[in-house]
């Protein structure tokens, strides 16, 4: 097999969670890459078609140890662990001095300088051939792509309201996640200080104010953002500041009327839009919606799967 048709090896530790289930069925259809182990301490042994019908036949759930990983030599690893569990396994790799590409979809690494932070639609000209990518959050990826065209012209403090599924909380039982806590409902939580709220006044160098909240729906999130500028834009000059930003890329669509959560569920596509304006000019509202398990998630690490292996952006994406 020649080079430029090589096939790839991805091994994905913790694939228990809706995040999971969602990596099984994107890499088991990428015309490149092949799965080189599922590992789920709850679920060895198993079949992972019994659980991911669209899974490989004869694939069946492991649980390796970290050592173990890196010993089974994948081209890379995603890292799909709850946050404060991925040290273990980074430290074995570098310990071993391997050069498979890992993607961690926790927080764990979003604030260490020495990692490639992959938002690719805002940092894929800061990748220079890292093989340690760190996959931002969910409602992290929405705020961000709402507020980043405007970041120049911000005034003060941006404020960010958002709402998700409950597939955001988990699998792990919890009030977020029980349908029957949310029906009719809406959950605030993390009122302030919430990890998104600084990764994102991180990344934007700004300082962000978020709110999130819980809805009785499964997959989906919105973010209502709140910018003050500094000198006063019409609506039109606001749109093509978007356009400029994001109207080429193949994973954001920017709309004039307010997005709806429905329209990007199931889908890898996030869309920003419904920009409003005070009378005079100097307030802006932008929301920005997307598939919280895929483009905030799932197809998002696969992006930069494509990218650390060379492979273009969105291969097995769209």
């Amino acid at each position: 097999m020649s080079a430029s048709n090589r096939i790839f090896r991805v091994g994905l530790v913790g694939a228990r969670g809706h995040v999971g289930g969602e990596l099984i069925r994107l890499l088991a259809k990428h015309p490149r890459l092949e799965i080189a182990f599922v590992s789920s301490r709850e679920r060895a042994g198993q079949a992972v078609s019994e659980f991911d019908p669209e899974a490989p036949d004869g694939l069946h759930y492991v649980n390796y140890n970290p050592v173990q990983a890196v010993d089974a030599g994948a081209d890379a690893v995603i890292l799909a662990l709850p946050n404060g569990f991925a040290a273990d396994w980074v430290q074995a790799f570098d310990a071993a001095g391997s050069s498979t590409l890992l993607i961690d979809l926790s927080a764990d690494f979003r604030f260490d300088p020495s990692w490639y932070y992959g938002l690719p639609e805002l940092t894929r000209a800061d990748y220079n051939g890292q093989r340690r990518i760190s996959n931002p959050g969910c409602y992290a990826t929405a705020m961000q792509l709402a507020i980043a065209p405007m970041r120049d012209a911000l005034a003060g403090p941006v404020n960010c309201f958002g709402v998700s599924g409950y597939s955001g909380a988990g699998t792990a039982a919890s009030d977020k996640n029980d349908p029957e806590k949310l029906k009719d409902n809406l959950m605030p939580y993390v009122l302030a200080g919430h990890l998104h709220e600084r990764e994102v006044s991180a990344q934007m160098d700004s300082s962000v104010q978020f709110m999130p909240h819980v809805a009785p729906h499964f997959r989906g999130l919105s973010i209502t953002t709140n910018m003050v500028l500094k000198d006063a834009f019409t609506v039109d000059q606001v749109f093509v500041r978007y356009q400029q930003a994001f109207g080429k890329e193949p994973c954001i669509d920017i709309v004039r009327e307010i997005p709806l959560i429905m329209s990007v569920a199931n889908t890898v596509q996030a869309k920003v839009g419904g920009f409003t304006l005070t009378d005079d000019g100097h307030r802006l509202v932008v929301v920005s919606v997307l598939d919280n398990l895929l483009k905030g998630a799932a197809s998002q690490a696969l992006q930069n799967i494509n990218l650390g292996l060379g492979l273009p952006e969105t291969m097995g994406v769209i």
